[in-house]
């Protein structure tokens, strides 16, 4: 070892020590300095330059379209400065000359602030004196990843913590579900005509000038932040329908949320973003002003479609941007002539997709998470003159009661980088208890869509061959299947029907019909009857079936009868998939006058026509009739309006329903 010269001991032959051993003897340098040479030092000087050198920068160099020369990229300098000047438009008050001044990077990082990107968006407005937030610079943390986003939530966030199997459990504030109540759409001369407004539509109005006054409060809140948050994303994974959202937040949460459900760019098209086509400002942790015009609480949810904008106040619950973006997709898609729809969609080995429409408590996320056929997406599709898109880039699950037995795919997409919203955990373990309802029953978990196994990727698939809706009948009168026209496919589409349990005052469980038009009533824009008659006419070209499946009740009406058995339902849903009910004999049933198979491969026939399951006939058809007239009375809302020049098209639709 000595003989190389770099060694400081050896081990000599000549000697030995007290003990036996072998003497260690030590060789002097030349320099007279001894040195540990196992690794060459550290090139830093100070322990912040230590701490800048663990972390590489990283930074895309594509070249942007249009440039001259194939590989003409503009310096990283310039492409920051576009890039905070396009935020700084986005974050610019509409009263005074400028944007905010803008700044890259985490305030707490003083020293990495490079000052040749501050950035400020000059508006041409009425001048206004100097203020406060026009000398202060505000951070940007521009779609940081989700590591970044988790040190943000702990550090900065209470209420933040990584759960024992690495998600973000986070807390949504007061509120922990959607506000539809405090949902607002600027009623102007572009929507006038355009949407669904009065009895029965979700869309509540407002006006420009009130939306410009709330604007103006969640930019000026964000502005006086020392940090937000900007992700910029894209909806669709149909690349030619696609729509570029930015989404501008004060909370990691939201950002992460964010960052989960839209679908996530890739650097070169990061670079190449430009100006997106909706913009969310969040400002949900600052109220709105009771004052105003048209608010009803402190809590405001804003949508005007003219400025392609969207604010928040008032409340921190993350469901309202998806379902806000959701909203918005159903306005701009249609214009476009593609349907925007709720429903879950999955596709089989050989390309046949189904569409799963159903509300809460259908089944919709379990039947059409099939291990069997691949996942396009679990709730948010558009179907367009190209096949099918899923909307989203993430999944946003319902946790309260969730176990790895039920829900195996759900259960393992719960790791690092999902946010967990309102779960209570063990303060030791960090171990979730999924059946706590502590904080709320509505406990839910965004992940990204590749988290799930058998996910598609890219989201997209060709045109459905089966269109499937699910009711949960507490009545039990609806059959497990029948095979519709497309005219009651219309009918049943509009209706949106399923019928919970809901306790009465004396404690009694009663059956409760629910209507929900589209199986989404509370997210779509325009009447119900335009999106089904698109659904209709996509359904004719494209040579669908559609389909009424009952995963509730038989043999009796809730408290009386027997849920109709998973397995069951899961034959009648294969036996979809496979054509061999397109094959099948039918009957017609009374009242509803649908088509009913007489046998399904592995299904008991008896249970195939709900009267044969019914002691008391009598009772059946009374409670037969009962639906039938709650059907009625709820399309009452829907009979006045003409679809195209006559109302040919309205009563044939009519004509589908129940007759009696």
């Amino acid at each position: 070892m000595a003989a190389n010269g770099n060694a400081e001991f050896s081990f000599a032959n000549n000697g030995s020590a007290r003990n036996g051993l072998s003497r260690i003897q030590t060789e002097k340098k030349q320099n007279g300095i001894c040195h540990d040479d196992s690794a060459p030092p550290v090139k830093a000087k100070t322990i912040d330059e230590l701490h800048s050198l663990q972390r590489k920068k990283s930074a895309p160099t594509t070249p942007i379209k249009g440039t001259e020369g194939a590989f003409a990229a503009i310096s990283e300098e310039e492409r920051q400065k576009q890039q905070l000047q396009s935020i700084s438009a986005s974050l610019a008050s509409l009263t005074r000359e400028t944007g905010p001044k803008l700044v890259k990077g985490d305030p707490a990082r003083k020293s990495e602030t490079p000052k040749a990107h501050a950035v400020h968006h000059h508006y041409h407005a009425p001048t206004i004196s100097v203020s406060d937030s026009s000398l202060k610079f505000t951070h940007i943390l521009y779609n940081l990843s989700p590591a970044e986003l988790y040190e943000q939530a702990i550090k900065y966030e209470k209420g933040s913590f990584i759960s024992s199997t690495g998600a973000l459990a986070t807390l949504s504030g007061a509120k922990t579900g959607r506000s539809p109540r405090d949902k607002r759409v600027v009623r102007d001369e572009t929507t006038e005509d355009d949407l669904w407004w009065g009895k029965g539509s979700p869309n509540i109005e407002m006006d420009e000038h009130t939306f410009m006054v709330n604007r103006e409060r969640a930019v000026d809140y964000l502005n006086s932040l020392d940090k937000v948050f900007v992700n910029d994303q894209f909806l669709n994974w149909d690349p030619e329908n696609r729509i570029k959202v930015r989404i501008v937040s004060a909370r990691a949460y939201h950002s992460l949320f964010m960052h989960n459900m839209c679908i996530r760019p890739s650097p070169e098209e990061l670079e190449n973003f430009g100006t997106p086509d909706f913009t969310i400002y969040n400002a949900g942790q600052f109220p709105c002003n009771r004052y105003t015009h048209y608010m009803t609480s402190s809590t405001s949810i804003d949508i005007n479609l003219s400025r392609r904008e969207m604010v928040i106040l008032g409340t921190q619950y993350a469901g309202e941007m998806k379902k806000g973006l959701f909203s918005v997709m159903h306005y701009l898609m249609p214009k476009r002539q593609i349907l925007s729809l709720h429903s879950g969609c999955n596709m089989g080995k050989d390309g046949d997709v189904a569409l799963f429409f159903g509300l809460s408590g259908t089944g919709k996320t379990t039947l059409s998470t099939d291990h069997n056929r691949y996942l396009i997406g679990d709730d948010e599709h558009c179907w367009s003159a190209n096949g099918v898109s899923n909307i989203e880039g993430g999944c946003y699950a319902k946790c309260i009661d969730l176990s790895r037995e039920k829900e195996p795919d759900i259960w393992n997409a719960i790791k690092f980088g999902t946010v967990l919203e309102n779960v209570v955990f063990d303060e030791h373990t960090r171990e979730v208890d999924y059946t706590d309802k502590s904080v709320t029953e509505n406990t839910r978990a965004a992940y990204p869509i590749e988290y799930i196994p058998n996910v598609k990727m890219p989201c997209v698939g060709p045109h459905p061959k089966n269109v499937i809706l699910l009711a949960c009948d507490a009545f039990g009168v609806l059959p497990p299947v029948s095979k519709l026209s497309l005219a009651q496919t219309m009918y049943h589409f509009i209706s949106g029907y399923t019928a919970l349990v809901a306790g009465t005052e004396d404690g009694i469980k009663e059956p409760q019909a629910t209507f929900s038009a589209c199986f989404g009533a509370a997210f779509i824009m325009l009447h119900p009857t335009k999106y089904a008659a698109m659904l209709a006419e996509k359904m004719q070209k494209h040579g669908a079936t559609g389909w009424l499946v009952n995963t509730g009740w038989s043999g009796g009406r809730y408290g009386q009868g027997n849920r109709i058995k998973l397995p069951y339902t899961r034959k009648i849903i294969d036996a979809i998939h496979s054509g061999q009910l397109l094959n099948a004999t039918y009957k017609k049933t009374e009242v509803f006058g649908l088509e009913i198979p007489t046998e399904i491969d592995g299904v008991p026939s008896e249970i195939l026509d709900p009267i044969n399951t019914w002691s008391d006939k009598k009772a059946y058809k009374d409670t037969l009739l009962q639906l039938g007239g709650l059907f009625k009375k709820n399309f009452e809302t829907f009979t006045n309006y003409k679809i195209g020049k006559d109302s040919k098209l309205t009563d044939e639709i009519l004509a589908a329903g129940p007759n009696f």
